[in-house]
């Protein structure tokens, strides 16, 4: 399996590499990837060098070109596959089929994954995808069970790769529409599902911060509490008299100890989220991922978690919590 890791600029790129990444992705200073926001990202002369480096060193360098464009703005996602074409980027990840094609058509020899905010899962949409637009490779969505996982891949048109670690999306990927209710600004193009412009914190006297998302009431915490940024879907709600978080909890994916099952289903690539994380994380949970997938396949029957890993990756946790998600549902 291959390990697929963030970078946001140039010195994760580098950590990812350095600490055992087989590709990094990364994505163009534009609203053509999922997490355009200021500070973040590429320019043609770092991604330049990011590519270098990679190369010389065996390693890929994947594009997101992952959002929506509106249809008058299309240029601008072609200008992009041009852009990575000319930058010699191994793959683009797109998920919007104008852009596939366009691709297809005008760079046929640099491979197609099919990102996540595709969402596709099913062997037929993958089939389509495979037959209409060629793609090398396929990024699941972070909706399915493992049993619907191992399905897939029996017999899967193309690769799959799926996300190992990281922020957990429940909506439609990319597609949200409570950030794009409460805020008005659509998650898929602005970066984040909660844009900071509209985050507001309160500090109350007693210790007690509150957080707001364009006005509206999104947790309250005690202090001393763990406080995650902002999101609708991870908020606390007075719901029938009780507070509690109604959607989901501020937690992380964690499928380390899955780990075995993902490869004896053949999952051709485990991926790391987080373009928006700095070199810390970026090092660190790229370390535990390498770590551990050497070792099982050095000693599959041996192989177990150890401790220090789950540290690790629980320190970089979204609200130090971790969780399996949807993989460990019973539904079909």
């Amino acid at each position: 399996m291959h390990l697929v890791c963030p970078a946001g600029n140039l010195p994760a790129l580098i950590a990812a590499v350095d600490h055992g990444a087989d590709a990094v992705y990364v994505g163009f200073r534009d609203q053509t990837n999922a997490r355009a926001f200021p500070g973040l990202n590429f320019g043609d002369d770092d991604l330049r060098r990011g590519v270098h480096y990679a190369h010389a060193r065996g390693r890929k360098v994947y594009l997101a070109l992952n959002t929506y464009p509106e249809s008058v703005r299309l240029p601008e996602w072609e200008a992009a596959v041009d852009r990575a074409a000319a930058l010699r980027i191994d793959a683009i990840i797109a998920a919007d089929m104008a852009v596939l094609d366009y691709a297809a058509r005008t760079h046929p020899q640099m491979p197609r994954h099919l990102s996540v905010q595709g969402s596709a899962t099913t062997q037929a949409a993958l089939r389509y995808y495979v037959e209409r637009f060629g793609i090398a490779r396929a990024v699941l969505p972070r909706v399915l069970a493992i049993g619907q996982v191992e399905r897939l891949c029996e017999n899967a048109p193309v690769p799959l790769e799926v996300f190992a670690f990281g922020s957990l999306c429940i909506m439609v990927e990319g597609r949200c529409q409570l950030s794009s209710y409460v805020t008005g600004a659509s998650p898929n193009r602005h970066g984040v599902c909660s844009p900071a412009k509209f985050v507001r914190w309160e500090e109350g006297a007693d210790g007690q911060r509150t957080v707001r998302l364009n006005g509206v009431l999104m947790d309250r915490y005690a202090p001393g509490e763990p406080a995650g940024y902002p999101t609708v879907c991870k908020g606390r709600f007075d719901v029938a008299g009780e507070v509690f978080h109604a959607l989901e909890e501020p937690t992380s994916l964690n499928t380390l100890e899955l780990l075995p099952r993902l490869a004896r289903a053949g999952v051709a690539a485990l991926k790391i989220e987080g373009r928006q994380r700095g070199v810390a994380y970026v090092s660190s949970v790229t370390r535990v991922w390498r770590q551990a997938i050497d070792a099982l396949e050095r000693q599959p029957e041996g192989w177990g978690v150890r401790a220090d890993w789950q540290a690790t990756l629980g320190a970089h946790a979204e609200g130090h919590q971790t969780t399996l998600g949807p993989y460990h549902r019973s539904w079909h």
